[in-house]
């Protein structure tokens, strides 16, 4: 196929007026060519966005992308991979990277919507052991947990370890960095926060070289702080997720999320105390407000697509418009306000 007089995000992320070719699930070229093609004069084609944190939506309690899971025993969380393995490469739409291991491995003090009868402390077994069933791209830890230190030396080589649902200082926090922790689930949420003379777990990771994940969903965090956060963090840093649930896309009522019940209502899901339970939002929808507080446009892109593919590893095969990648394609309008395409691995879903 053909994407002719398209604006493109291009490999480098601005804004260029060419041909793309996808030739099966790859991007064969971007370029003018004099090959017919179908018009798409009036859109802007960006690159397919990637949630690295994202917990279910539409009635379903894992999707795609990073399926991410909750604080549950270890043959529940076992069940779950098995779910996501058995369906891996059969996709019909967005397809699964792997599994984002939100717990168990998290603070009592900071645990928001997990179970705290399942926490546990951080142990390098188990990840192995869930890593057989199904491939696990990401793990949360709480850096003060006895053993943490030892957990992050044992694996950070080889799964990304990312700081979450944290009660941790800023000290701590800098040393997790120091031992191999690279990313921070959430930024702002579930951690502590940035204080006159304690930077907390919040400035530590701003002032690091750590990606940060960030819920732009206009609930998780304010306007005002997300755009400081944006500056701060760069280019190259910043990571939007939705970490939806399975009330995201369904109108208000009641759901579910790592068993315990959850409240949908005005756009934001909260457990019976108040404490926010993933949210109901998506990324496209935090990347148009992104646009509309101020952030500018290739930043917020980047931070849906080429950001999170680096923080999985993924980003030869995905997170730009370049040849030999996978094709996968947002097409939106000429103000990105709609959607007018989404192509999945060259195959057009909607």
């Amino acid at each position: 196929m053909i994407f002719k007089n398209a604006v493109l995000c291009n490999a480098e992320f601005q804004w260029q007026q060419t041909d793309l070719t996808i030739e099966d699930d790859r991007i064969a070229a971007v370029g003018p060519t004099d090959a017919p093609g179908e018009d798409f004069s009036g859109c802007r084609i960006l690159p397919g966005m990637i949630d690295l944190h994202i917990h279910g939506c539409a009635g379903a309690d894992v999707t795609s992308f990073c399926p991410t899971t909750m604080t549950l025993p270890e043959e529940t969380l076992a069940q779950s991979l098995r779910s996501i393995a058995a369906v891996m490469g059969k996709e019909p739409g967005a397809y699964i990277h792997g599994v984002n291991l939100e717990g168990p491995f998290l603070s009592p003090e900071k645990k928001g919507a997990q179970a705290a009868e399942d926490l546990q402390p951080p142990s390098a077994a188990l990840v192995r052991r869930l890593h057989a069933i199904c491939p696990i791209r990401l793990v949360a830890l709480a850096p003060e947990l006895p053993g943490a230190r030892d957990f992050l030396r044992e694996i950070a080589a080889e799964f990304p370890v990312s700081v979450a649902h944290t009660a941790a200082d800023g000290a701590c926090v800098r040393q997790a960095l120091a031992d191999g922790a690279c990313h921070a689930t959430h930024l702002f949420n579930a951690m502590t926060g940035l204080d006159t003379r304690e930077p907390g777990a919040v400035g530590a990771i701003l002032d690091s070289n750590a990606t940060a994940e960030l819920i732009c969903d206009g609930v998780h965090i304010c306007d005002t702080t997300l755009r400081l956060a944006f500056r701060l963090l760069g280019s190259d840093r910043a990571v939007v997720i939705s970490d939806a649930m399975m009330a995201a896309g369904l109108p208000d009522g009641v759901y579910t999320l790592g068993g315990q019940t959850v409240y949908s209502k005005d756009g934001a899901a909260r457990l019976a105390d108040g404490t926010l339970a993933g949210s109901v939002s998506d990324l496209f929808s935090e990347f148009r407000h992104l646009c509309a507080i101020g952030i500018p446009v290739m930043q917020a892109i980047r931070a849906c697509t080429i950001n999170p593919a680096r923080v999985i590893g993924a980003e030869q095969t995905t997170g730009s418009l370049a040849p030999g990648k996978t094709a996968d394609l947002l097409v939106l309008s000429e103000d990105l306000q709609s959607i007018r395409g989404v192509f999945v691995r060259g195959r057009r879903i909607i």
